[in-house]
């Protein structure tokens, strides 16, 4: 089997729209929460989100916009970026064997309440042309192909918080096994709609703003924590045979070794020690390694009461009394819950975190919960920790797991 690395990353999010100062922030414990800027949020109940800063007439032409829900303007712009920061140049043969791979949860939602509003409401006769285009799930990943001229796999994952990590795993073993030499994967979601947010407060778990600070309002493994906060942005990774990636001398920011995927299959919202626990054992039996060589986990760590203690009890149960000296951070503290991108954007946390040797806070961390006792790097950074292998959990609505190992590469 063939070795998989990473040379490109491409981001955009509440903490940043470049992987310099996406990472800066995170060390720094920035939040990317604040009050929602839409001009629907007084009719909402719960008016906090993690938003970028986005402006598209940077990237698109007024032309090309009309054709791009905002989800897939973020993902072309994180896929230029990714590209770029790898330096990658396809023959016209190399791009026959060159696919994306993306995740969302929802993907063009905007498209699609902006069509509702004009038939329902403004009784409008019908839907603007492009509407399906723009709004079905794989029209990012689409765009991107069309935009690089990359003509092998595309595949779309919708499975809900998990989406991306599950496309990053897919694209790693396409590589692996042979199917392809290079992949665009990771996910992107804009879902900061009126429609999206009010169900998401009828669902009752969102945070709720905290007194004194509303861009400390998520707080994961906190005892004081109360729901999770919703967010956009995007998340390209370049995915590339590393034999490849070592003769045209790009620079890799780790390889790929352990994806594991498995369901829960018990519950439609409620998370499960044992599936989470599958996931992690299958990733490091894949990743061909002991659990004791994990330096540093990215939790999945939405903030909500069951999730947290659900995700510590089975982080326990896989690495015993090692649990206790892992670095284990949620930086959805900072960026958010991303849902459909998280996954992507936490992964490549963990990749920088290899890189420059250093572990983000989960922020706002103040009043640990006793029942998540694990090493949560409460509100402050590490640096200069000998960091070699990763590990990026994503435990989704359905029950849907995905966990990916990452380790510093060695030719």
């Amino acid at each position: 089997m063939r070795r998989v690395v990473i040379t490109g990353l491409g981001v955009i999010s509440p903490v940043g729209n470049n992987q310099r100062d996406f990472f800066s922030n995170l060390m720094s414990g920035k939040s990317g929460v604040r009050a929602l800027s839409a001009a629907f949020s007084d009719k909402l109940s719960i008016r906090i989100a993690a938003e970028v800063d986005f402006d598209p007439a940077r990237h698109f032409s007024r032309m090309k916009l009309g054709s791009l829900d905002r989800f897939s303007q973020f993902a072309l712009v994180a896929a230029k970026d990714a590209i770029m920061d790898s330096g990658l140049a396809l023959s016209e043969a190399e791009k026959r064997r060159s696919g994306v791979y993306l995740g969302t949860g929802i993907g063009g939602v905007g498209t699609i309440e902006e069509g509702y509003v004009e038939i329902y409401t403004k009784e409008l006769p019908r839907f603007k042309p492009l509407t399906v285009l723009m709004a079905m799930n794989n029209a990012a990943a689409s765009q991107i192909s069309m935009e690089y001229g990359l003509q092998g796999p595309n595949v779309t994952y919708s499975t809900a918080c998990s989406s991306s990590s599950i496309a990053v795993g897919e694209a790693y073993r396409l590589i692996r096994d042979g199917y392809a030499d290079v992949m665009l994967a990771g996910g992107s979601e804009a879902l900061l709609t009126y429609g999206t947010i009010t169900a998401w407060i009828s669902l009752r778990t969102l945070a709720l703003p905290d007194e004194k600070d509303i861009s400390a309002s998520c707080k994961p493994f906190a005892r004081d924590r109360t729901g999770l906060v919703l967010g956009e942005g995007a998340a390209v990774l370049v995915l590339e045979e590393a034999g490849r990636a070592v003769a045209r001398g790009a620079t890799i920011y780790g390889e790929l070794i352990g994806y594991g995927s498995a369901n829960d299959a018990c519950h439609i919202s409620k998370p499960s020690v044992e599936g989470q626990v599958r996931t992690m054992r299958l990733a490091i039996e894949e990743a061909g390694i002991r659990p004791e060589e994990i330096d540093h986990i990215n939790a999945h760590g939405t903030a909500t009461s069951i999730g947290d203690a659900v995700e510590t009890a089975a982080i326990k149960e896989v690495f015993g009394v090692r649990a206790y000296d892992i670095p284990v951070t949620s930086t959805k503290s900072m960026h958010g819950h991303m849902m459909g991108a998280t996954g992507a954007i936490e992964f490549m946390a963990a990749l920088l975190a290899i890189r420059h040797k250093s572990v983000p806070p989960t922020a706002h961390l103040e009043h640990p919960d006793p029942e998540c006792d694990l090493d949560y790097v409460p509100n402050v950074g590490r640096r200069e920790l000998d960091i070699r292998t990763v590990m990026s959990n994503s435990f989704a609505f359905g029950g849907s797991n995905a966990v990916l190992i990452a380790r510093e590469f060695s030719p």
